[in-house]
């Protein structure tokens, strides 16, 4: 083959290449169904829990991390009590700790509880040991945060044993949320969570839920990141993507309840009754889906987040539709 052939070739085939490209390219994004954003409601409250199973901090506005909610430098679920060995302490066995607040303030963390003088100490202890600990069953890390804080718990708690507590840093290894519910991404990562990052809850199914109570029930109850309202009761089961700002979430499953909804986040008593019994009453798992949810009523749905951002207070959210 002549030298001018060959180049005539060789730039027909790359010229080709890159039609077949291109064209590629337009049939994807013509045969992507179009995005429809649909308003479903608008958020209420966002609710930051720094320390797993204490009490709720409502907060206006907060960043939307891939592991769950942030403002300052108090971020959901990333300090936990546990035992001397690791195994994890929480309102299932130590109903006060709902009580427990945990904030932090230029730098240092600050713990209060009833009848308890306030403790500060500094958020980064960068001298103390990483310890390892253990979340149903799956290992985690966390950085001791120190001799006063494990007696402050010991104190409020009246416990025998010794407790510490914890702190999960950005550099630590976390837990895959795919090891405790097998329907999140295999990518999917948390700190102390039970096992997503992301609870989402409609304020009108904590409505119609007191409405079948002696006594009725707050949403602090049910230990939401972000609260809907202007929506129907239970609207949020059906919301498999949504957007609010710039934020993007995607459904994974939703919440099944367990004796920790009887914990009154008000008083730190625990009942082990309502409103756990009537949520079992009414709002049980399809019969194709027992596999995931056994006999743990569904209240709540649990999210990932497919991109991040800032959410507010009075953002409205809106249901993306294929």
């Amino acid at each position: 083959m002549e030298p001018r052939q060959a180049v005539n070739k060789v730039a027909l085939l790359v010229g080709g290449a890159a039609v077949a490209v291109a064209a590629l390219g337009l049939g994807y994004k013509y045969s992507r169904k179009p995005e429809e954003l649909v308003r479903v409601g608008v958020v209420s409250q966002l609710l930051v829990h720094p320390l797993k199973s204490g009490k709720a901090v409502s907060v206006p506005l907060a960043e939307c991390l891939k592991m769950g909610l942030k403002c300052g430098q108090m971020q959901d679920r990333h300090w936990m009590v546990v035992k001397d060995d690791g195994h994890m302490v929480t309102g299932r066995q130590e109903p006060r700790l709902v009580l427990v607040s945990l904030t932090c303030e230029r730098g240092s963390v600050c713990l209060n509880g009833p009848n308890m003088t306030e403790l500060r100490f500094p958020v980064q202890q960068p001298d103390n040991p990483v310890v390892n600990c253990r979340v149903f069953g799956t290992d985690v890390q966390g950085r001791d945060c120190g001799d006063e804080a494990s007696r402050w718990l010991v104190d409020y708690l009246g416990a025998e044993k010794t407790l510490r507590l914890v702190h999960f840093e950005a550099t630590m290894r976390a837990r895959k949320a795919a090891n405790m519910e097998p329907l999140f991404s295999p990518n999917e990562e948390v700190a102390y969570p039970d096992c997503g990052p992301v609870m989402l809850l409609s304020q009108a199914s904590v409505k119609d839920l007191s409405s079948k109570l002696d006594k009725e029930v707050t949403v602090e109850r049910f230990r939401p990141n972000i609260v809907i309202s202007d929506c129907e009761a239970f609207a949020e089961d059906s919301w498999e993507e949504l957007q609010i700002g710039s934020v993007r979430l995607r459904r994974v499953m939703s919440c099944g309840r367990c004796v920790f909804t009887t914990v009154d986040p008000e008083t730190g008593i625990i009942s082990r009754k309502e409103p756990l019994e009537t949520l079992k009453s009414y709002r049980q798992c399809s019969p194709k889906e027992k596999h995931i949810y056994k006999s743990d009523p569904l209240f709540g749905q649990l999210h990932s987040v497919k991109r991040t951002g800032v959410l507010q207070v009075g953002d409205d959210v809106y249901q993306i539709r294929r």
